[in-house]
């Protein structure tokens, strides 16, 4: 998330990652007595968010100028709400939080790619109104990852996104970023999530 502030409100862009993978000079397969392996059935991460839907109470640090010697992180809190769409392949984030700098607000649309068995994480922030690229990726063992790309000081980085310890009442969302291809990475965006009662 490179911030940019609007007045009193930071935009967020959230990015896109884009994976592809080309398999040539293929030779046929040879002959022989079949496998008796039984097949593994591939993940079906379609419900993957379904533990989120619901309101939650919000608390968000992020670091300033990331990536620089004047890199100092700031505080948020507020709520998130997250809205089911499209039988659970969908949902909308509505991001609301507010501290001492200033407000964020923004929605975060996630749309389930049933055939790469892959979410993206499309942001727009309302500040500026505008849709950002995407970050792509997917949950195992209970731990999303999400990867793409940014620009940050005219520089191209890579950013990870991470939702981790997640429980049917909290969770953890933390960003990096990386000027060095992955080599190493550097928090700029860390949310706790406690779940807030429904209303009646």
């Amino acid at each position: 998330m490179n911030l940019r502030k609007f007045g009193r409100t930071w935009v967020i862009p959230f990015v896109l990652s884009a994976f592809s993978i080309m398999v040539t000079g293929a030779q046929p397969a040879q002959a022989g007595p079949a496998s008796t392996a039984p097949a593994v059935a591939e993940h079906d991460g379609s419900h993957d968010f379904d533990w989120e839907i619901g309101t939650w109470a919000t608390s968000v640090k992020v670091l300033r100028n990331p990536l620089s010697p004047k890199a100092t992180w700031v505080e948020f809190n507020g709520t998130s709400v997250i809205h089911a769409l499209g039988g659970g392949r969908a949902n909308l984030v509505d991001l609301d939080v507010t501290g001492p700098v200033g407000r964020i607000q923004g929605v975060s649309l996630r749309l389930y790619n049933v055939q790469a068995r892959q979410w993206s994480l499309n942001f727009a922030n309302m500040g500026d109104g505008l849709l950002t690229s995407p970050s792509i990726g997917e949950f195992k063992n209970g731990r999303g990852e999400f990867y793409g790309t940014d620009t940050l000081r005219g520089r191209t980085i890579l950013v990870r996104f991470v939702i981790l310890d997640v429980t049917p009442d909290s969770a953890r969302f933390e960003q990096s970023y990386s000027a060095d291809g992955g080599k190493t990475w550097e928090i700029n965006w860390i949310a706790t999530d406690r779940r807030l009662p429904a209303k009646p």
